[in-house]
């Protein structure tokens, strides 16, 4: 089977105009430039179109790309819907279950905002280091070196003391402590009215209907957007089946059933839950082209949308010259290798 792009995406907004332009998002401007760019060199297919194919039911054409959008952003519905089915597209959206049905906000999009709201990085990795050493006896916590060492560095897209407040609040700290917070950071600094907030930030049950019904696919992002690694067998199927819930609300057929790993993390225990619940195909976060088959269902690789170019008129990057020449990324060497 020839190689498969997927693309990633997450806030997409005209970022200047918007309440938080500092959030890590594709400006609208870029996003249309980036869809130019594609129809230049991809031929865009659909999820059912790459579940038909991993089922045997058809083949996906050269140069395929497949775009996704994670977490059930109002973006989706207000930005990206309308350009798509202009232009004649699909996506893929994968919206935790628990931020449309419940309108509540999930603390990562609170830590998202806490650090687009203006708050200067130091003072927050100073409240959070504060809450440790307030809060060390009562959650047993170890000496701030020790969650220095393990968490003050930067990553892929964000400088140090960024990467270190996400690091704690998302993973570091113990989940109450992670909550308690995150909760204290996001009133102080972004907005005093969660639900409020939410209802501005999500998609909706009928939105979800709406774009369904034009085409756009829905799949499953879990319930509560918890970290599925983490998780015992019993607490991930608990979570994974409460999304299904979502998924019948809207209309999605249980014959193209799909997940997008929140996080992008999983276990060999989440993919036996999903088979067993009848999904047909899961996307994860690792960097990579997909080689869509029946082992890797699965397990198919995604780019950002930082990995393409966002001009219309750009030459080929490397990403799409492999997709091109039939080449499969092995992301763990960085290096370009045909597919076995």
């Amino acid at each position: 089977m020839t190689p498969l792009t997927i693309v990633m995406y997450h806030y997409v907004r005209p970022l200047g105009r918007s309440a938080f332009p500092a959030i890590k998002g594709l400006d609208l401007a870029l996003f249309d430039q980036q869809l130019d760019y594609l129809a230049r060199h991809y031929n865009p297919v659909s999820m059912e179109a790459v579940i038909d194919a991993l089922d045997g039911r058809g083949e996906l054409p050269p140069q395929a790309v497949l775009l996704t959008f994670d977490d059930g952003y109002l973006d989706h519905y207000t930005y990206v819907f309308p350009r798509l089915a202009a232009r004649g597209l699909t996506g893929a959206f994968f919206p935790p279950s628990k931020v449309v049905l419940e309108r509540a906000m999930l603390d990562v999009n609170k830590i998202h905002f806490i650090l687009a709201s203006g708050a200067a990085p130091d003072d927050l990795v100073a409240a959070v280091e504060r809450a440790c050493v307030e809060r060390a006896a009562e959650f047993g916590l170890p000496g701030l070196d020790s969650f220095r060492k393990g968490n003050y560095h930067a990553n892929r897209y964000d400088p140090v003391e960024v990467s270190y407040v996400k690091r704690m609040l998302q993973q570091a700290l113990p989940e109450a402590l992670r909550a308690q917070v995150t909760a204290e950071l996001f009133a102080r600094h972004v907005s005093a009215d969660e639900t409020a907030f939410a209802e501005g930030l999500y998609v909706s049950v009928e939105q979800l209907r709406l774009m369904v019904s034009a085409g756009m696919h829905v799949g499953s992002h879990g319930a509560s957007h918890y970290w599925l690694s983490r998780l015992t067998p019993a607490e991930q199927e608990k979570d994974i089946a409460a999304s299904l819930r979502l998924l019948a609300a809207v209309g999605t057929a249980p014959a193209y059933r799909s997940m997008c790993y929140p996080y992008g993390e999983f276990t060999e225990d989440t993919v036996a839950i999903l088979a067993r619940l009848d999904f047909k195909a899961a996307v994860t976060t690792r960097t990579a082209l997909a080689e869509p088959g029946p082992a890797t269902r699965f397990v198919l690789p995604r780019l950002d949308t930082n990995d393409l170019p966002k001009s219309a008129g750009a030459d080929p990057c490397p990403w799409t010259l492999a997709a091109a020449h039939a080449v499969i990324t092995d992301s763990s060497s960085g290096t370009l290798n045909a597919p076995s």
